[in-house]
């Protein structure tokens, strides 16, 4: 009632009496408009909604995180002072936002940055009540996770095809944005298969003007038949808060990971067993080609060597994605299972080629209990190509384990086991002791490299 006279004050010193053309209308319909127009139904989303919001949940979750400084983190820096390990627990708690897809066995899709280090998982239906959910597993590549919840009378939403989405379609993002509740925001496909963002390892995103803000990650983005097209998990912004730009994992990305994880407990990725390098204009005028990504090496026996890709081949098109960047064919295969048959084409000397080669599985080793030694628990290894040489590197440390305590990362590179140089995985397998004991490794981070002892 106030909001009018201030309003016209405003405008009244600004425009003179124009402000009369504004405010009739606002007069005119300050009692909200009609249901009904002409004998018909005014266009409105809420019957669609109403069938869809029982379907998303608030996810919460508690957990313990190990913090100290990071100076006392690095097993380098503890070696050279020999300095203990000093570190505390903290509690950490998050929200976010969860689709049920499957109401008989109780699925719950979120992201994975949402329940990660979780000791607790709650989640909240619209209807008030509280569960606590078991983490089913995750993909943290793709920012994907699932749980289950044990409950009755749940309303699980559809898949839709997501390769059917078009810019400009329209969509309806669903989630928990800042713990307020649950909101729904609306708006279109902006772009499809965003990529090389440096959100995920693994990029293929749908981009929205929808609102999306802190919370409603893992939440649902639905067409106008309240089938799920994606699953939302990023924003852009300079504040962290919307400015139109809004990302979602593809329902097709996502059920095929929810289904992985559901049967297999995790997600396995494959390779084709070659080092790439972007095709830049210098190399253009050398291969004569002017989009693509160029194979600076290839693995020996690897599926690219088994389907007789050489150095220097140019990859154009990877099971029938167009590639100019070396994100894309990284997205490409990061998508694909281990054991797919796939059509990849290529230039080589100037004349345009395919071939069909299998997916092969990823060289990793998991490091656990008793598998190698003790004092290596937790930690994965994978061999890892550069442009001059193959390398044992460590792609993850499980939280709260013995390398983790010993303050290793991700990306650190073994170089040497008990003083035997190792270039790959089985090397450094056979060069571990079989019982526990001491273990010496050269490990090399970034440009320094140091002996570390794990016992």
């Amino acid at each position: 009632m106030h909001l009018l006279p201030h309003i016209s004050s405003v405008l009244r010193n600004k425009s003179g009496w124009l402000c009369l053309i504004f405010l009739v209308p606002a007069l005119a319909f300050s009692g909200g408009l009609p249901a009904i127009v002409d004998g018909e139904p005014l266009p409105s989303l809420a019957p669609m909604l109403e069938q869809t919001t029982p379907a998303v949940v608030n996810i919460s979750t508690t957990g313990t995180v190990r913090t100290s400084n990071p100076l006392f983190e690095d097993p380098f820096f503890r070696h050279f002072f020999d300095m203990p390990q000093r570190s505390r627990q903290r509690r950490t708690q998050s929200l976010g936002s969860g689709v049920i897809v499957d109401a008989a066995q109780g699925l719950v899709v979120t992201n994975h940055h949402v329940i990660e280090d979780a000791d607790e998982i709650l989640v909240t239906l619209t209807d008030g009540r509280e569960l606590k959910a078991t983490l089913i597993g995750k993909d943290p590549e793709a920012d994907i996770a699932v749980v289950s919840i044990e409950a009755n009378n749940l309303h699980a939403l559809r898949w839709a095809d997501s390769d059917q989405l078009r810019v400009g379609d329209f969509v309806v993002a669903i989630g928990n944005p800042f713990g307020l509740g649950q909101t729904v925001t609306s708006g279109i496909v902006s772009a499809l298969g965003r990529s090389g963002l440096g959100i995920e390892e693994i990029e293929d995103f749908i981009q929205t003007d929808a609102s999306i803000n802190p919370g409603n990650s893992g939440g649902a983005l639905v067409n106008l038949r309240g089938e799920v097209v994606g699953i939302n998990t990023a924003i852009v912004g300079p504040s962290g808060g919307n400015v139109g730009i809004g990302f979602a994992i593809p329902s097709n990305l996502a059920q095929d990971l929810m289904q992985q994880i559901v049967s297999d407990g995790e997600v396995r990725r494959g390779k084709l067993g070659v080092s790439l390098q972007q095709l830049t204009e210098e190399l253009q005028d050398v291969f004569g080609v002017k989009r693509g990504v160029v194979v600076s090496g290839v693995e020996s026996n690897s599926s690219a060597d088994l389907a007789g890709l050489q150095r220097g081949d140019v990859l154009t098109e990877v099971d029938g994605r167009k590639v100019q960047s070396v994100n894309q064919v990284k997205n490409a295969i990061g998508l694909l299972r281990v054991g797919e048959e796939i059509e990849v084409k290529f230039v080589r000397g100037g004349q345009p080629f395919s071939t069909s080669l299998y997916v092969g599985a990823a060289a990793l080793t998991v490091i656990e209990g008793e598998e190698l030694a003790n004092q290596l628990e937790g930690a994965v290894f994978e061999n890892y190509t550069t442009q001059n040489r193959t390398v044992v590197a460590i792609s993850g440390v499980r939280s709260g384990s013995r390398m983790d305590r010993y303050g290793f990362r991700r990306g650190d590179i073994v170089l040497a086991v008990n003083s035997v140089r190792v270039a790959t995985v089985e090397e450094m397998i056979d060069a571990v002791p079989l019982q526990s004991g001491k273990t010496v490794l050269d490990v090399q981070r970034g440009s320094a490299s140091q002996t570390v002892l794990v016992q």
